[in-house]
């Protein structure tokens, strides 16, 4: 906000007593923040900067813009609401690794369909940490009780969550790119060994066979995923710094998201 200096611009700022720490109008910015040229500036994700300027930083930084105040708590509820119970289960480095990665893997995906567009915000981690959670029941599927209701639960919330993203004016592209990539990369981070696995590889059971560590679906998936996984990274990549749009060749896709100028995800 000290960046965006309303007071300078405009005479139709929001809590004026803030000085050049007060809002925009809320007919340029309903969600109590800066102006888009502003979140410009300060490293929002733009097709046109990071193809044309190579400034893929961007990829990076728009995660920890946000829109306003209002985006900000919002988004904070969400990282509390989903990412506490995975990371006090898995710890910070693994969650961590995840939710940073599919921030990145939403941000290409971004690009590669909204090029007209600016886009701030950590929505598209946040999808990344709701798809870890949903390969994390399927990859250790054994080890749940109640794994049917898990996940119908969470693919209601996924889904529901993604139709709110074709509403006015977010950016769906990244929620899908950040899923995908969390749902990839929570097979490769968050498997568990087999419910009655020994750490000493010895059995308690006289005469009973001991179990390997993961069985032979858990590798499967996991095998599988990594190799999409960076078939998919590695050609995004290439995909956006060579300049393509998605569009051309998925003519219905841009019904997925809502396109205006300015983006929150």
């Amino acid at each position: 906000m000290y960046v965006n200096d309303c007071p300078h611009k405009s005479d139709r700022c929001l809590a004026k007593f803030l000085g050049r720490f007060s809002f925009e109008s809320f007919k340029k910015n309903p969600l109590l923040g800066p102006s888009s040229s502003t979140l410009e500036k300060m490293g929002a994700l733009a097709w046109g900067k990071i193809v044309n300027k190579r400034q893929g930083w961007r990829l990076l930084t728009c995660m920890w813009l946000h829109a306003g105040v209002i985006h900000l708590l919002t988004n904070m509820f969400c990282v509390a609401f989903i990412g506490f119970r995975l990371e006090q289960q898995f710890g910070f480095v693994r969650v961590g690794t995840i939710y940073l990665v599919s921030g990145f893997c939403g941000s290409i995906l971004s690009c590669l369909f909204l090029q007209n567009a600016i886009s701030v915000g950590a929505s598209s981690a946040l999808f990344g940490l709701l798809g870890a959670m949903l390969s994390e029941l399927l990859i250790n599927w054994t080890t749940y009780d109640n794994k049917g209701v898990a996940l119908i639960m969470l693919l209601v919330i996924v889904g529901v969550n993604l139709g709110l993203g074709t509403l006015p004016p977010v950016d769906n592209f990244a929620h899908i790119g950040g899923f995908l990539g969390g749902f990839l990369l929570g097979f490769l981070l968050l498997i568990h060994p087999q419910f009655d696995w020994e750490e000493n590889g010895v059995s308690l059971v006289p005469g009973s066979i001991v179990k390997p560590k993961y069985n032979t679906c858990q590798f499967v998936l996991c095998i599988a995923a990594s190799i999409v996984f960076v078939v998919g990274f590695v050609t995004g990549l290439v995909l956006l710094f060579r300049g393509d749009n998605l569009n051309r060749y998925c003519k219905w896709c841009h019904k997925l998201s809502y396109s205006v100028k300015s983006q929150r995800s």
